[in-house]
């Protein structure tokens, strides 16, 4: 069996891939349908390496429609007939060869596959990871990818509401861009990703097909080391046309929602272009299809049928046509200015055939093909790990109390405030549409966003959310942080979580160290979904990002949807009440010098990365019942939780965002400051409260036997706690002004 080794690894396959493909054809494959299994054996569109280890996740609930994995995004009733449709996506190795277009095409492509579903894109959610902004090209990476985020969802006229973004030096040449959006649509109008139905018409609709793209699934998306070849990888970035996806949005949801009797589904042309859509389509309805290449249109001359089927150009789905609907359907997309063309037809035979006019150029059963080997490999801890969590954080030297004309516990919090991973986004955040469709109840820069759905008294609640330092220095604690302070962040602000949408980011799973980080996580994130009872509806996995031996940090990224049955009962985090008094749930004041482990400040002030995470997954759940119940019983005038630099950062995010100060000065003494104020231990909530409520707050918490602690009065236009004295101002400055101080290099 003589096969060019570097045709294999332009298409990320192996020897012994290439062999078990023959074995299962009884014959070598043609150039067309090599290139065919290479798309949809890679790790993108064949979870080879990560399905055994997903299934650990739950997927079942009281609310979930679809099954995962079988539609293209996940739905979630949400009463009145409505459902909610999501999913989260990543588009790191495009985007850090052409941040611009790779972010832009990762917004088209993960909207694609809600209205794909007859759902109404509505927010737009991102997950950002770079290097530090110090370096030039970091800096170039993270304004190209935020210019495209924002230029591609503000065209559509679709919200970015909510996201994150975090620096590290792992990300230096391997960027994360995970891109999310929801939609809505009744429950009856759902449609599926389905082509069958012998003799029904493949309609493929949107723009001409082009040479960018080819190579996105099996190569670009399937190597570590994106730098590495930058010229020959850039045309893999796909190029995108958001004028156009508005137009063919608009037709497929007329057609889904209006006349979903002209059609058996709707499939997105994302990874794999041609290949996986049609064949994945076909295999849902376990039907088969011939198809013509021929007629497929295009925006370049001399393609080949191989560059065809493979073409990852954008703006295009596949619609299942009932035959005597098809001037209908035609009709339809005219009327909408969208291109369309008749390029195929359904069989009941289970095969994919592929002409190029008269010639036959690949013949494949469809069940052969969608069906990539699965690999679980034998993972071993890296002994890095031992090391890390051995670190001596009691060793470390405290904060002073604070000295004449020094304050060390205030000059170290405004340090942090500063810092790129705390300060304020406003900068990425400002640059995105966050009210057009006039959903939004609370934008970016809260716990999370909160969008009405219109016709109704419900909201939902949506969010991002993970930390790579947590899960680099303890695997399993970091998943199941993820997935805990993303379901937090929706309680924070009036919502009950109900189920998750993840992007796992790692590095070469081929490594056993890198897969040894992949079974944790998941296992920590499995966990926290089952008790937490959010089940994952949806989602992807992103490997292969390392340059070198360098991964990047083990990085699963949860997208949490929350349900609020009445929208206007929502929290926002602001101090904005005289007199109210603010409690913490879930912990007291004092905190032990473990409670630094992987924080901010430990890494800020000590550059040290290191100690061991834990979480009490029982105490998290009934931490968040006490929130939520607290604000559903209008008790709540305010909700933040504690994280990225821990207590201290928190309260200044409460006082900066309701415009009032905090007097905790009468807070009892502890014996380890920076863990008091700078750790980031887990499960706490900060609750304010009007101070005629504290015993209806505390009654609660009691009878949920959730730990809680006094911290203060809300007043005045100073935050003091412990040695911490500052004014609102200067906190403002510190916290508004980080980020854009950091971009100026």
């Amino acid at each position: 069996m003589a096969v060019d080794p570097n045709v294999l690894d332009s298409i990320a396959l192996s020897r012994d891939e290439y062999e078990l493909i023959v074995s299962r054809l009884g014959r070598e494959p043609n150039e067309v349908e090599l290139g065919m299994f290479g798309a949809l054996w890679s790790e993108h569109c064949g979870y080879k390496n990560s399905r055994p280890l997903l299934r650990q996740l739950p997927a079942e609930g009281a609310f979930v429609l679809t099954k995962r994995g079988e539609e293209n995004a996940g739905a979630v009733d949400i009463g009145d007939g409505l459902c909610v449709v999501m999913k989260i996506e990543s588009h790191n190795h495009p985007s850090a060869i052409e941040p611009y277009q790779g972010a832009a095409t990762g917004v088209g492509g993960i909207v694609r596959d809600i209205f794909a579903m007859g759902a109404r894109p509505i927010a737009i959610l991102d997950s950002l990871r770079f290097g530090p902004l110090s370096d030039a090209h970091n800096r170039y990476l993270f304004g190209g990818v935020v210019g495209g985020i924002s230029g591609y969802g503000n065209c559509l006229g679709i919200p970015t509401v909510g996201g994150e973004v975090a620096f590290e030096d792992s990300y230096t040449a391997n960027p994360l861009v995970n891109a999310m959006c929801v939609g809505v649509a009744p429950i009856e109008k759902l449609v599926s990703g389905k082509a069958e139905g012998e003799g029904n018409l493949l309609m493929l609709v949107g723009a001409d097909t082009g040479r960018d793209g080819i190579h996105g699934a099996s190569g670009l998306a399937s190597r570590t080391d994106p730098q590495a070849r930058f010229d020959e990888l850039r045309p893999a970035v796909q190029v995108g046309n958001p004028f156009l996806e508005k137009m063919l949005m608009e037709a497929c949801l007329d057609l889904a929602g209006n006349h979903a009797d002209w059609i058996t589904g709707i499939q997105d042309l994302g990874a794999a272009g041609l290949t996986s859509s049609s064949l994945e389509a076909a295999a849902r309805a376990g039907c088969g299809f011939h198809l013509d290449v021929a007629k497929v249109p295009r925006r370049e001359e001399g393609m080949t049928p191989y560059e065809v089927m493979l073409s990852e150009s954008q703006e295009r789905m596949l619609i299942t046509v009932r035959r005597r609907h098809k001037d209908d359907v035609v009709a339809l997309f005219e009327r909408w200015e969208v291109p369309w063309a008749v390029i195929g037809e359904v069989t009941v035979d289970g095969y994919a055939r592929i002409y190029d006019g008269e010639a036959l150029v690949a013949d494949l059963p469809i069940e052969v093909v969608v069906e990539a080997p699965e690999y679980t490999r034998e993972p071993v801890r890296p002994p890095e790990l031992d090391e890390m969590q051995a670190l001596d954080l009691a060793a470390l030297s405290d904060l002073p109390a604070g000295r004449q004309g020094v304050n060390d516990a205030s000059a170290a919090l405004l340090r942090l405030l500063a810092s790129p991973n705390v300060a304020s986004k406003r900068w990425v955040y400002r640059q995105y549409d966050q009210s057009v469709l006039t959903n939004t109840v609370i934008e970016a820069g809260a716990d999370a966003a909160v969008l009405r759905i219109k016709g109704t008294n419900r909201g939902i609640a949506v969010t991002t959310d993970g930390n790579g330092r947590y899960c680099h220095v303890s695997p399993g604690a970091g998943g199941a942080i993820a997935v805990a302070e993303a379901a937090r962040n929706v309680v924070c602000v009036g919502a009950q979580p109900v189920a998750v949408t993840d992007c796992l980011n790692f590095g070469n799973p081929e490594r056993p160290e890198v897969y040894y980080q992949m079974q944790e996580a998941i296992r920590g994130m499995a966990a926290a979904c089952e008790v937490l009872g959010t089940p994952v509806i949806s989602g992807n996995v992103s490997l292969y990002n390392e340059t070198g031996e360098q991964a990047v940090y083990p990085t699963p990224v949860i997208g949490m949807l929350g349900l609020l049955e009445d929208v206007s009962n929502n929290c926002h985090p602001g101090l904005g009440t005289e007199g109210d008094e603010l409690f913490l749930l879930g912990a007291a004041l004092e905190q032990p010098a473990a409670a630094l482990a992987a924080s901010e400040y430990l890494r800020l002030e000590h550059d040290l990365v290191g100690g061991r995470l834990e979480i009490d997954l029982d105490l998290e759940a009934r931490v968040q019942r006490t929130a939520l119940a607290a604000i559903r019983q209008g008790m709540a005038t305010a909700c933040h939780d504690c994280s990225d630099g821990g207590l201290a950062v928190a309260l200044a995010e409460m006082c900066l965002a309701g415009g009032l100060g905090l007097d905790a000065s009468a807070a009892p003494e502890v014996q380890r400051l920076d863990a008091a104020l700078f750790g980031e231990a887990q499960s706490r909530i900060l609750v304010a409260v009007p101070a005629d409520k504290r015993e209806e707050l505390l009654t609660i918490a009691q009878g949920l036997n959730v730990p809680f602690a006094y911290v203060g009065r809300v007043g005045g236009d100073r935050l003091r706690l412990w040695s911490v004295d500052l004014p609102l101002a200067e906190l403002r400055d510190a916290y508004e002004g980080g980020l854009e101080r950091a971009l100026e290099g």
